[in-house]
């Protein structure tokens, strides 16, 4: 009998023990518990050094989970098997989730310091009267040069880098959206057009770009330029920052017959489960000093005016991250297209890139 009631005590210890193991394991990835945030971002996409402070002043703290492409963010949301708190998609993302039912709109009432946001970065087509979303930081897309090989002002248009002196020279960022809207807007069509026509004769002009490319890469785009390894690059403006502060020959430039304008923007996903938190870290973001804070950081352009004030001089005149607003009067944001045209955009780029 004693024997007996030493094999249940092991038994109900284990028990035990392994219920606290699935508490702490629970607790680790923060699925349970109301002192915590789970933020779902881009990799290196916050100052670290907020997150701190963040956690300092208000209690809350923050788990970050990371992705790299707004597609992989959007298939785990949908998937909701992790509650995420916030997360930040591109603009055309937060139109695709809000059309698929996967944001929780945004309780204005709970909300301090939208007034510091500038009317230009809000009430965008993606998002009328910023229904779910606050924008988080934004740029173009552009053409990066290096100095010692290009002269100033002589890549100023998207047609230019079909000349044939420039053969081997470019590296493109190895986006299907990005490089088929380029040659879109060599030929004066939108980068939004659902037209086949048009979409083929991107195509067939990429085709013919082909000599002059020296590579489609990813992130290590700013490694070989940052490491001179070629004249030209296409990339968005907040790579080309990162390159230049690492190479001070490369210089960016958005191209005068326009080019895409992105917003990435922080929203409540569906699996969202700690308000209290959300609202505090929005808040918290909102505030000139972490925004301004942020952007020093990350080397982006702030939609927060306020926060803009308060960068350096020579960051606020910096027209290759802040430019005019005659030239952002002719950029396009990206608009949520259906499946079968998203599948034809990347289809014709898969093509251009096989006959690259």
């Amino acid at each position: 009998m004693k024997r007996f009631m030493f094999v249940i005590i092991i038994l109900l210890a284990i028990c035990a023990g392994l219920g606290f193991g699935s508490h702490e394991l629970t607790k680790s990835t923060g699925d349970s518990g109301s002192k915590v945030l789970n933020l779902y971002n881009w990799g290196d996409y916050i100052d670290p050094a907020l997150l701190s402070k963040f956690e300092k002043q208000t209690g809350y703290h923050v788990n970050v989970e990371t992705f790299d492409s707004n597609e992989a963010m959007y298939t785990k949301i949908k998937q909701g098997g992790t509650s995420y708190d916030l997360t930040v998609p591109s603009d055309y993302m937060v139109q695709k989730m809000k059309a698929d039912h996967l944001l929780i709109p945004l309780d204005k009432s709970k909300l301090t310091g939208m007034q510091n946001y500038g009317a230009a970065f809000m009430n965008k087509s993606f998002d009328p009267g910023n229904r779910y979303s606050i924008p988080y930081f934004w740029g173009t897309l552009g053409i990066i040069y290096n100095d010692q090989f290009i002269k100033s002002g002589e890549l100023t248009h998207w047609n230019q880098l079909w000349r044939s002196k420039y053969r081997n020279d470019i590296m493109l960022i190895d986006s299907a959206r990005d490089v088929m809207g380029l040659s879109l807007i060599s030929q004066g069509h939108s980068v939004n057009t659902t037209n086949t026509r048009e979409l083929v004769a991107a195509k067939d002009k990429l085709n013919r770009l082909s000599p002059n490319v020296k590579a489609v890469v990813a992130d290590e785009i700013k490694m070989y330029m940052a490491e001179g390894e070629a004249p030209i690059a296409v990339d968005w403006s907040g790579e080309a920052s990162e390159m230049m502060s690492q190479n001070s020959h490369l210089h960016y430039v958005v191209p005068t017959e326009g080019s895409n304008m992105w917003f990435d923007n922080l929203v409540i996903p569906k699996t969202a489960k700690h308000f209290k938190a959300i609202y505090a870290f929005l808040n918290f973001m909102n505030r000139p000093e972490n925004a301004a804070q942020n952007a020093n950081y990350i080397g982006y352009a702030t939609p927060n005016m306020a926060a803009y004030k308060r960068l350096p001089k020579a960051v606020r005149e910096d027209k290759q991250f802040y430019p005019s607003q005659q030239v952002i009067n002719r950029l396009e944001v990206y608009q949520n297209l259906s499946a079968k045209k998203v599948q034809q955009y990347n289809d014709l780029y898969l093509e251009f890139k096989m006959h690259h």
